[in-house]
């Protein structure tokens, strides 16, 4: 001890009394595994803004064709081929009903004596877009729900089983994946087509014949991740069936994955039904879909661009919308995988 602080005054040092009672206080309260998740997609101001985006599309899809002013399979050849016209705005200089006809701007509206509006313009037959367009939406929309149930359905039971047993049943189910994992997914379609009539129905099963996969290759992997943690094999050792550890350990665990595979695998069926109908292996006129509406408008878009701009509009919003929202609930549930 050195000279100096030999010298210091005893006033000089005061001791400090710690209540053992607040210094093993938690000072924030706990939260669970979707609390904590939600305030981390919260951060996430693109999954946010997505969130109201994907809302309003899905309201509109239902909403829309009833509050239009005209029905979505209505034909007037006498209103065929009119620009978009939106009362207020054609004050503005847009959506004014003007087009191009001869090389020409024109009013089509006066030309025709049209005395109604149409928000989106018309088509070929006269058909109101606006109505169309929210109508095939919601096809698209129906399309893409169901094949994702369905594959997320019958994913996790196939992934479960398959990494939960083990073993030679593992092997078969693997082996049987790999199978149908070398098949293209076209040429199922095509043969769907063959033995089915184009619809609903054929593009649904088409979609879900190999779209299963992925989500069963990840869900195995996890299943067999977390099948051999203390927690399960302690649950095992205490007596638990295979139907309480899948349900009550395993399954809460998974949850968060496969509900991101999901929400990527809805953008996907969104885009493979509009390529189908596109190519004219998906739904066929006058039933309307992203896909139908798309491939109308693309024969038109050097005279009548508003036929194929709004399908093209909401096929891309939704894209983008189901990938932010996919990529925020990532960072969410798993934030070790944004490192």
């Amino acid at each position: 001890m050195s000279k100096d602080t030999k010298n210091l005054p005893t006033d000089s040092f005061e001791r400090i009394h710690i209540d053992s009672t607040h210094a093993e206080r938690i000072s924030k309260p706990s939260m669970s595994f979707w609390q904590d998740a939600w305030l981390r997609i919260r951060k996430n101001k693109a999954a946010i803004v997505s969130v109201f985006i994907l809302a309003f599309i899905i309201i509109m899809a239902f909403v829309g064709p009833m509050i239009g002013p005209h029905d979505a399979e209505t034909q007037t050849i006498t209103h065929a081929n009119l620009p978009p016209k939106v009362p207020g705005l054609e004050k503005l200089g847009i959506f004014d009903g003007v087009g191009k006809l001869g090389g020409k701007e024109v009013d089509l509206y006066k030309m025709k004596k049209v005395d109604t509006y149409y928000w989106f313009g018309t088509d070929g037959l006269g058909r109101d877009m606006f109505s169309r367009v929210w109508k095939g939406t919601q096809i698209s929309l129906f399309i893409a729900f169901v094949a994702a149930l369905i594959d997320m359905l019958i994913g996790v039971a196939y992934g479960g089983i398959s990494g939960f047993y083990g073993g030679r049943v593992d092997d078969i189910m693997q082996r049987i994946v790999e199978i149908l994992y070398g098949i293209p997914t076209l040429v199922i379609v095509i043969l769907m087509i063959l033995f089915m009539e184009p619809g609903l129905t054929a593009i649904i099963i088409a979609i879900t014949i190999t779209g299963w996969i992925g989500m069963s290759r990840v869900v195995r992997g996890q299943v067999l991740k977390f099948k051999n943690q203390e927690f399960v094999l302690a649950s095992r050792t205490l007596g638990a069936s295979n139907g309480r550890i899948i349900s009550k350990h395993i399954l809460p665990n998974i949850i968060g994955i496969i509900i991101i595979n999901t929400m990527f695998t809805i953008p996907s069926a969104i885009f493979f039904e509009a390529f189908l109908s596109f190519i004219g292996l998906g739904l066929q006129p006058p039933t309307a879909s992203l896909g139908t509406l798309i491939n109308d408008g693309y024969s038109l878009i050097q005279f009548q661009p508003h036929v194929l701009l709004f399908p093209s509009i909401i096929l891309s919003l939704l894209m983008i919308a189901f990938n932010l929202l996919g990529d925020g609930l990532r960072d969410a549930f798993d934030p070790k995988m944004k490192d």
